[in-house]
């Protein structure tokens, strides 16, 4: 292939240069897609992308798959129990796996380029890195003494595996159990299993895997960046007359369970164009509504089902969205209807950050409570329609819900803009390309400076120097 050649040739003149020649079709390609319309959409467009840019190269391009299609497995979105498939699909005629996101853009010319530095026969394990500021529940607190020590990537910059490693983690994966029963930050969790307390390869830092807006100067070098905009969703919504276009009538129930309600008037109370707040007793100087369950220690599930339930009825306005929120939630409502646009509320829609359990013995995914859970009215009708039930009042509410949809065969869709911990607990790199929607948890933190510096502006402002001018929002 002509291609090849070309890389040959750069890469031969550059001292101290590894090159191993590397045809394009020996690179899979999976785009981390999600089963709903919006998400697929998006993948489609960047596999035509990726195979229009191959054609120009190549009589022989590349294999592009999408994550959500390639089995009925729920668990193929934590990659790990995927790997033996990969490892019998290609471990004998390609060279890397290269995982990207739906809003990954890649220049191709630049990325083999990039891969042909790396002896593709031996373990590799490439990305973006990322690290720990300081421990985080979110990782169990992983290197308590010395958090930035390991390295895990940033998933938005592309990240890859070379073949032997992948089929070697492969085997791992056969020969033995998953330790963890939850899936609750996937790049961190991949990187440890892959580095296996020292026996496996740390990641390796490639520069040219970047999460720079696509049209920036620094992006010159990269072979991924990210679009500087993001979608044009409105367009694609249904339903005209919604908030999402004029945010004149209301089109968002919104509902929670507890209430820290200063906190709350002085944070994102007013963007609220509905909102209910429920306690195990009325309060008109609230005002709180006593929904008939008692509250519990933890778990909210009976009260959870209840505001469903409340949802269609006539007692709350006829919306298309609810959102149920901890009182410990801070949300930023504009961005959130900004995202809603992307999304059809006559499908089933169940939005939030997506954990999992058990997803390599046929567990199920989840959208984990307290960084919100949105869900479309017709998901509500079919939970409740289909009798899924509490075990018990005090059950974890949205492990139960996760089952229920599991057991109907409803996607659980992730967004990354919502988020279960505080900002100190995630990586600044990672915070640094989003414009977050929502963050959770009140400890040793103060809440209401938490929601000025990161989610108090609309989409046009620089909500913290956390945040760069450049930033654009994930959808």
């Amino acid at each position: 292939e002509s291609y090849s050649t070309k890389v040959y040739v750069n890469l031969f003149v550059q001292p101290m240069s590894f090159f191993t020649e590397l045809y394009l079709r020996e690179i899979v390609f999976i785009i981390q897609s999600q089963n709903n319309s919006f998400h697929v959409r998006q993948a489609d467009k960047r596999r035509a992308d990726l195979l229009k840019q191959a054609q120009g190269l190549t009589k022989k391009p590349p294999v592009v798959l999408l994550l959500h299609s390639l089995s009925h497995n729920e668990g193929d979105w934590s990659i790990l129990p995927l790997l033996p498939y990969l490892s019998y699909s290609f471990g004998k005629n390609s060279s890397w796996i290269v995982f990207l996101e739906e809003e990954t853009n890649v220049k191709m010319n630049t990325l083999i380029q990039v891969l042909a530095k790396f002896d593709k026969n031996k373990d590799w394990f490439l990305g973006k890195p990322l690290h720990d500021e300081e421990s985080t529940i979110i990782h169990h607190y992983a290197f308590a003494e010395n958090p930035s020590i390991f390295k895990y990537p940033d998933f938005a910059a592309a990240w890859a595996l070379s073949i032997p490693l992948v089929v070697r983690l492969a085997n791992k994966v056969r020969d033995e159990p998953l330790k963890s029963d939850f899936t609750i930050d996937l790049k961190h969790e991949v990187a440890l299993y892959i580095w296996d307390s020292g026996k496996g390869p740390d990641l390796t830092a490639v520069p040219e895997l970047c999460t720079e807006p696509e049209n920036s100067p620094q992006a010159l070098y990269c072979a991924t960046t990210l679009s500087s905009e993001p979608p044009l969703c409105v367009s694609i919504c249904s339903h005209s007359e919604s908030v999402f276009l004029l945010d004149v009538k209301p089109c968002i129930g919104f509902f929670l369970p507890f209430a820290l309600v200063p906190v709350i008037k002085k944070t994102w109370e007013k963007d609220a164009l509905f909102l209910e707040y429920y306690s195990d007793h009325a309060d008109p100087t609230i005002p709180t509504i006593n929904l008939g369950v008692p509250n519990t220690e933890r778990g909210h599930c009976g009260k959870t089902f209840a505001i469903l339930q409340r949802f269609l009825s006539s007692a709350v306005p006829n919306t298309k969205w609810l959102l149920i929120v901890d009182d410990d939630t801070l949300i930023s409502i504009p961005r959130l209807q900004v995202l809603l646009s992307c999304y059809d509320p006559s499908e089933p829609v169940c939005l939030g950050e997506r954990y999992g359990y058990g997803l390599s013995q046929g567990g199920y995914s989840y959208i984990t409570g307290g960084g919100g859970m949105v869900f479309s009215r017709e998901a509500v009708v079919r939970l409740l329609n289909s009798g899924c039930k509490c075990y018990s009042n005090d059950a974890p509410d949205d492990m139960v819900l996760g089952m229920c949809l599991n057991a109907l065969g409803l996607p659980v869709t992730h967004s990354p803009l919502f988020h279960q911990a505080r900002p100190e607990d995630y990586a600044r790199d990672f915070l640094a390309h989003q414009v977050p929607i929502s963050f959770h948890k009140h400890w040793n933190i103060d809440p209401i400076a938490v929601f000025n510096k990161w989610l108090k502006d609309d989409l046009r402002a620089n909500p913290s120097d956390g945040l760069n001018k450049s930033t654009k929002t994930e959808l």
